[in-house]
C-alpha cells in the first residue's frame, strides 16, 4: 500500500523513476462539497476508489473505478433518495497536462481529487426520483400524491386564452 500525503494527494515517486511500473490503490476518503445543487455525496461518506496506476512515456495513467453514495430529494415528492454510482476512469497525469483532458504530475505527486469530482458529477442523478412511477405533491394543496388522493380540482383553462372563450362562435341562423 502506498503512503498517503494528504487525502487524495499522493506520491508517486516509485512510478516516476521506473517507466513501466505499475502499482495498484484502494483509498476511502471524505471529498468535501461533492455535487449538484439537486443531488450530492455526503461528506461523511468516504468516496471509494480502486485504481491501477501505471508509469508511462508520457507521465501516469490511472485506471480503475470510482464509487460513491449519493443522497437528494425526490425531485415529484420532495423524500429523500439516496443510491450509488459506479464509475470508471482512465485518465493521464502529465508535467504539462492540456486543459479539459489530462490532469497535473506535480513532481513525485497526483492529486486523485479533480479526477474523482469530474467523473462522479457527471454521473450524478440530474433529476433523482424515489421512483420511476412517483406521482408527486399536488401543486394546489401539498399533498403527496402518493400516499393519498386530494380533492382539488383542477382548471387547465390557459389565463392567455380567456378572451377568445368569451367569444360566440357559433353559426348564426341564416335569414331567409
Amino acid at each position: 500500500m502506498m503512503s498517503t500525503l494528504s487525502g487524495l494527494r499522493i506520491s508517486v515517486a516509485d512510478l516516476v523513476r521506473r517507466p513501466g511500473l505499475s502499482r495498484t490503490v484502494a483509498l476511502h476518503e471524505p471529498v468535501s462539497e461533492l455535487g449538484t445543487p439537486v443531488t450530492g455525496v455526503p461528506a461523511e461518506e468516504p468516496v471509494a476508489l480502486d485504481l491501477t496506476l501505471e508509469r508511462v512515456p508520457d507521465g501516469i495513467v490511472v485506471r480503475g473505478t470510482v464509487r460513491a453514495q449519493w443522497r437528494a430529494e425526490c425531485s415529484r415528492c420532495l423524500q429523500e433518495v439516496s443510491g450509488e454510482r459506479e464509475v470508471h476512469v482512465d485518465e493521464l497525469y502529465e508535467p504539462h497536462p492540456l486543459a479539459g483532458e489530462t490532469y497535473l504530475l506535480d513532481g513525485d505527486e497526483i492529486d486523485l481529487e479533480p479526477v474523482v469530482r469530474d467523473a462522479l458529477l457527471l454521473e450524478l442523478p440530474t433529476v433523482p426520483l424515489c421512483r420511476p412511477d412517483c406521482a408527486g405533491l399536488c401543486p394546489h394543496c401539498g399533498t403527496d400524491r402518493n400516499e393519498r388522493t386530494c380533492e382539488c380540482t383542477v382548471d387547465d383553462t390557459d389565463p392567455r386564452w380567456a378572451a377568445l372563450a368569451a367569444l360566440d362562435l357559433s353559426p348564426s341562423p341564416r335569414e331567409s
